[in-house]
């Protein structure tokens, strides 16, 4: 019985733990630091430039010393014959010996040591090797930079969510009572069926928008789970509310942020590519210089009828040589002059790609202010409008219960209110966004 209650009690313990190692809460600026360590993407964005980390080193290794070393055994099944003239030995001319020359088995071991005393396309390698990873670091800032905005709109879009449930929860529980009232009073002979009806369609459609944003944020909780790269189904609860964020993210002075375009990981992206370009052109006419590479080598070598390599007594034979290659292209049918022309054009195309794109985050840069400072404002704006629209749908409630409104009076305010109640939200949202988006194209945020 002690032994039970002991298994059962680990066994709570454990899915206790484990419960709590699938919980999460996060604060925006905690939600990105974490994506940024745990977001699949971010995670092989970083492998890659531990790849571009082995590749730098792999093509340095080719121009150090290289030794290698080889051992070879022969075993002849049937030692080839060789015929000389007969009369070497004292024999009649004309005649020949047949003779079979060395033993039947022999083995040699040799280590060979080679190096590169020059070669124009190892320099042109070491230099490939390093713009190599500087594209790996800037393709991880742009992934980290995406992930932040990523994970910026689906924070804001569970907050949106939260914020719309409780606004329609809320406005649920009075169009309800509005609804009882208005029935009383119809059933009492002071109000029209009408009236009564006009609400039911309003809280009918207001109960269809509540049953689509608890499923929306259902969704949204499990994008942001997926952009933080944590399981779709973990519970994350969020510490921060949708209004202070956007109060945090309302900065007039990024408006006049100076618009360094060269400062934009597209830009340094592009850049990169005209840097490649410009060493393959390099590499092709590095095919036109000579190569000189030397090499010195030893070995021993062994023979004998029988194995026997391994006795003590096996005697072997020792040889070293030193060799110096040098490789003179000269001619190639102009394959070199075709190689190095279309290597010139992808280069002139990557010139143009660079211009393109700076000229491009020039537009993207204006649009983004404009759409950040238009956020601004709308988000101001739509603050203004639902203070009206409460004023309003408040004035034609009394009304309405006073006898001198219509039903439609107030299905109409009301309606109004809860319009102006979502948009304020997504102007909210959108300030957020937007911010995020001028910060990604003007490359401001310092990611950790």
């Amino acid at each position: 019985m002690k032994q039970s209650l002991i298994l059962l009690f680990s066994l709570l313990l454990s899915i206790s733990m484990f419960s709590q190692e699938q919980s999460y809460s996060f604060s925006l600026e905690e939600a990105i630091n974490f994506a940024i360590e745990n977001n699949r993407t971010a995670i092989n964005a970083a492998k890659d430039i531990d790849a571009a980390e082995k590749q730098k080193w792999e093509t340095t290794a080719t121009g150090l010393p290289q030794l290698s070393a080889s051992v070879d055994y022969q075993n002849f099944l049937k030692q080839q014959v060789s015929l000389i003239p007969a009369e070497a030995f004292g024999g009649n001319p004309g005649e020949f010996e047949e003779v079979v020359f060395g033993t039947k088995q022999n083995m040699t071991a040799t280590a060979t040591i080679t190096q590169k005393i020059f070669d124009g396309s190892y320099i042109v390698g070491l230099q490939s090797a390093k713009v190599y990873l500087d594209i790996s670091k800037n393709a991880k800032q742009k992934t980290d930079l995406e992930i932040r905005k990523a994970v910026i709109n689906a924070y804001g879009n569970v907050l949106l969510a939260e914020e719309s449930l409780i606004l329609l929860n809320k406005d649920r529980k009075i169009l309800e009572d509005n609804v009882n009232d208005t029935s009383k009073m119809f059933e009492n002979g002071l109000e029209e069926e009408e009236s009564v009806e006009q609400l039911q369609i309003t809280l009918s459609g207001l109960m269809s928008n509540l049953n689509k944003t608890e499923r929306l944020k259902v969704l949204a909780y499990q994008m942001l789970n997926i952009t933080l790269g944590i399981d779709i189904n973990a519970k994350t609860t969020l510490s921060d509310k949708l209004e202070m964020l956007t109060a945090q993210n309302i900065s007039l002075s990024l408006l006049s942020t100076e618009e360094n375009v060269e400062n934009n990981i597209d830009y340094k992206i592009a850049e990169n590519s005209k840097v490649s370009q410009e060493l393959l052109l390099k590499l092709e006419k590095s095919k036109a210089m000579p190569t000189l590479n030397a090499f010195l080598n030893g070995g021993y070598s062994g023979f004998s009828n029988s194995f026997n390599f391994l006795s003590k007594d096996q005697e072997w034979f020792g040889t070293s040589l030193f060799g110096v290659s040098l490789n003179i292209p000269i001619f190639s049918s102009l394959g070199r002059t075709a190689a190095t022309a279309r290597v010139k054009i992808d280069l002139e195309k990557a010139e143009n790609d660079l211009k393109e794109t700076e000229q491009q985050l020039k537009l993207q840069i204006a649009s983004a202010k404009s759409e950040y400072q238009f956020a601004i404002e709308d988000y101001e704006n739509k603050k203004l409008n639902l203070n009206l629209a409460e004023r309003i749908e408040s004035k034609n409630q009394t009304k309405f219960f006073e006898g001198i409104g219509s039903s439609f009076d107030l299905r109409q305010a009301q309606t109004q209110l809860y319009n102006a109640q979502q948009e304020f939200l997504q102007a909210m949202l959108d300030v957020i966004n937007t911010k995020a988006e001028l910060e990604t194209i003007l490359n401001t945020i310092q990611i950790n």
